[in-house]
């Protein structure tokens, strides 16, 4: 961090800052906000935030590492300018060619130089890539519902017009607003859904993250039942442990606050969806990653055993990095695969529907 500072510092003043008094002010403004930012990072740890404070917690954390991303967006820009200028400088020693590297380099004349148009960029984009990220603070409880419908010739005639909706990644250690997460329950009500499903990652690192929201979420009911997965947050992956038995017992307690919020949590398991006379499957995986950096607990070959019969099927799979991998490759006959972790959406036979949260209509 601190040598991006160096590096945008010195970049910034000797394009826009000029005369002692100016520089002066410029670099005492300038490390004043980094040494504030990173004196915040190194001491956030150590701060003890009650429940009512952690909405500020959030808030210093975020305007750190946007402040930080910021920077990085134009350290490369900058960066990019500097190679340029110095492949130029190679050629000038090399051919002795003064005038023509000078116009190479767009150094003269009255139109803007290179140099200042890739300074600016980096700027613009730095400043871009801030405001996206104070943005983010007030669009974290800005609920919304996609609408998408889906056919398959395969689908039993029972369920046609089945009117699923489904929720991925509340990740509840970051809510500070239980009246707002509380809308966003109304909402999904709202929708009527035949079935809910959800795709992991309730909890950043730990059980008890969901507190008071559990009985908020409890309010989730639908007539064919709330269906649950694991995310990779979910096993207390990314946080330390006094023992392992202790990471176990997170664990164990999350599972427990499915059940008591009336959610059918799936391990590497299927059941059978009724209406009328016919029945689909549902299958639900552990966490499974194609991606070496995240863990995979799961087994699809095991939740698939004893699925042959059913017509239609529907795989909840938090992570969707392992669909190419596996579900398209070696399991052709799931029709429908349901993930969060990232966002994106695709459908069709054997289709992979990705959202971090969706009404779909079958």
């Amino acid at each position: 961090m601190i040598l991006i500072d160096l590096y945008v510092f010195f970049s910034v003043r000797s394009l826009f800052v000029s005369g002692a008094r100016s520089r002066s002010l410029y670099t005492i403004v300038y490390w004043s906000f980094s040494a504030i930012a990173l004196g915040l990072l190194l001491l956030l740890p150590y701060f003890q935030f009650s429940e009512q404070s952690k909405i500020l917690r959030s808030v210093v954390f975020v305007l750190i590492f946007a402040f930080f991303m910021g920077k990085l967006i134009a350290a490369l820009f900058f960066f990019i300018d500097d190679l340029r200028r110095s492949v130029q400088w190679i050629a000038g020693k090399i051919f002795s060619a003064n005038n023509e590297i000078s116009e190479i380099a767009g150094e003269t004349g009255d139109r803007i130089s290179r140099s200042s148009f890739l300074t600016w960029l980096g700027i613009i984009s730095g400043a871009s890539v801030f405001s996206s990220f104070i943005y983010g603070l007030s669009n974290k409880y800005n609920y919304q519902v996609k609408n998408i419908k889906i056919p398959f010739a395969n689908l039993p005639a029972a369920f046609k017009g089945l009117k699923v909706v489904h929720i991925s990644d509340i990740h509840t250690g970051s809510f500070t607003n239980y009246k707002a997460v509380n809308k966003g329950i109304d909402m999904i009500l709202e929708q009527n859904p035949d079935l809910i499903l959800f795709t992991g990652d309730l909890v950043n690192n730990k059980s008890e993250e969901v507190g008071e929201y559990q009985k908020i979420f409890s309010r989730l009911k639908a007539p064919m039942g709330v269906y649950s997965v694991l995310g990779n947050h979910d096993y207390g992956d990314y946080v330390e442990w006094q023992s392992p038995t202790a990471k176990t017992e997170n664990l164990d307690k999350l599972k427990k606050i499915h059940t008591a919020m009336g959610w059918r949590l799936l391990l590497d398991e299927h059941l059978p969806l009724q209406k009328g006379e016919s029945t689909i499957g549902l299958v639900g995986v552990q966490n499974i990653s194609g991606r070496g950096r995240f863990h995979s607990y799961g087994s699809l070959a095991k939740a698939m055993e004893g699925t042959e019969n059913y017509p239609f099927k529907i795989l909840m799979s938090h992570d969707p990095s392992h669909w190419d991998n596996e579900v398209n490759s070696k399991y052709t006959d799931i029709d429908l695969t349901l993930s969060g972790h990232t966002w994106h959406a695709v459908w069709g036979r054997n289709s992979w529907l990705q959202m971090e949260s969706c009404t779909i209509r079958i």
